[in-house]
């Protein structure tokens, strides 16, 4: 049996030699130095030699230990040096089938078929919430618990819709490997019932026209970055959706333009009606939605996007940002960005009861099958024109100039 002690004293002789330690394991020390455990055994008739590897990043023990299964291996009729290869090769299948990996490939695969938007969104979802934490796993080594564990992070920020959204991609990208023979279990499908509920019910919103004021007042006095001031200004004078806001470049904006032509494939439309140019959505920009427009092109005008993320120029601010201003003023579970077209649409039709269709065209609220959906969008344009400066006239009474927030303006 070999000691510790002798392995260190070992050195070459100018030639190859070996120190056996029993059971068929061995010492090779080569003429130039290196010292490499091996495994002499017997299968199917035949001499084999195991290489088990280099001493002293294989100890003594180790060495003994590689041993015993090897021959435990035998025992069960299995040839070790194969069983080594087959390790191996799955080790490196592994390593290139990781989930971020085979995620990716996902949707790759399935973004030709996405809106543009959307797409960037379901990749910057598992971006920010599953590969930090399961993106580097080989994908047949993820269990439920890891995927439930990506979901609990989420749900404690408050985010138990997103959270139910990311299980369905974790979970596609599962079905995608599957057909592949990649994996053999979809482990995102157990964790359902597990998660934390959502509560259905209307998108909070304050409809009472002084209160409505008051919020643009608080978030404007709040401190924050004054892009995603002006964001929710211009979201609450347009009653546009928080999407459209958050993802607008500045080619659809140009200088003087008093009319805002809004792309249809930008709107929530059905696919088939998406680049239907016919079906772009007409937004009359009052002077207060005017002078905001100018007022954020002195920030942001040499990029791309009107709002952009504060961290990444090229991509578009994140919904969520309008909606923690909002909470930072104090309007956590009373208002939300999308509240705005509730307001909007509450305030107008108090007002303006006559109005009542040229108020939800205002809004794109068009029938998606109606076959005059197309045309109606342009109609009552300059009734349209006129409501959405009484809009702005009621909302913006006692606010602060939109230069103002940019602080090139002071009080």
């Amino acid at each position: 049996m070999l000691t510790d002690v002798q392995i260190r004293k070992a050195k070459p002789h100018g030639k190859a030699f070996k120190l056996t330690d029993g059971g068929g394991l061995h010492l090779y020390v080569s003429a130039a130095g290196s010292k490499l455990w091996r495994y002499r055994y017997e299968y199917a008739g035949k001499e084999r030699l195991l290489s088990i590897g280099a001493y002293p990043a294989i100890s003594l023990a180790e060495a003994r230990l590689a041993r015993d299964r090897a021959r435990e291996l035998l025992r069960d009729g299995l040839d070790p040096s194969t069983e080594k290869r087959q390790k191996r090769f799955v080790a490196q299948i592994d390593a290139e089938n990781t989930f971020e990996a085979v995620a990716r490939e996902w949707h790759e695969v399935n973004a030709v078929a996405w809106d543009p938007d959307h797409a960037e969104e379901v990749l910057r979802s598992l971006e920010r919430d599953a590969f930090p934490k399961i993106g580097s796993k080989p994908i047949t080594k993820i269990e439920a618990l890891d995927v439930l564990n990506v979901l609990r992070a989420i749900e404690a920020r408050g985010a138990a819709d997103t959270a139910r959204r990311v299980r369905q991609r974790i979970s596609a990208v599962f079905v995608f490997a599957i057909a592949q023979s990649r994996a053999t279990t979809d482990p995102a499908a157990s964790v359902l019932k597990a998660m934390a509920p959502v509560v259905k019910g209307r998108m909070p919103a304050i409809t009472d026209l002084k209160q409505a004021q008051q919020i643009l007042r608080d978030v404007d006095d709040n401190p924050g970055f004054p892009v995603t001031k002006l964001a929710i200004r211009l979201l609450a004078l347009t009653a546009v959706r928080p999407g459209v806001i958050a993802t607008t470049p500045w080619s659809e904006l140009p200088v003087d333009a008093d009319l805002w032509v809004i792309p249809s494939e930008r709107m929530k439309l059905r696919r088939q009606y998406k680049g239907d140019d016919s079906r772009d959505h007409l937004v009359p920009l009052s002077r207060q939605a005017r002078e905001t427009i100018e007022a954020v092109r002195t920030i942001t005008g040499r990029g791309q996007l009107v709002f952009p993320n504060t961290r990444h120029a090229h991509r578009p601010m994140s919904e969520n940002a309008m909606g923690y201003m909002l909470n930072r003023a104090g309007y956590h579970q009373r208002h939300v960005p999308h509240g705005w077209r509730s307001t909007f649409s509450t305030v107008l039709n108090e007002h303006f009861p006559q109005d009542r269709e040229i108020i939800d065209l205002m809004l794109a609220h068009v029938p998606q099958n109606d076959v005059e959906a197309a045309y109606n969008r342009a109609r009552y344009l300059p009734r349209r024109r006129e409501l959405a400066q009484l809009w702005a006239d009621l909302l913006m009474v006692r606010q602060r100039p939109a230069m103002e927030l940019t602080g090139l303006l002071k009080r």
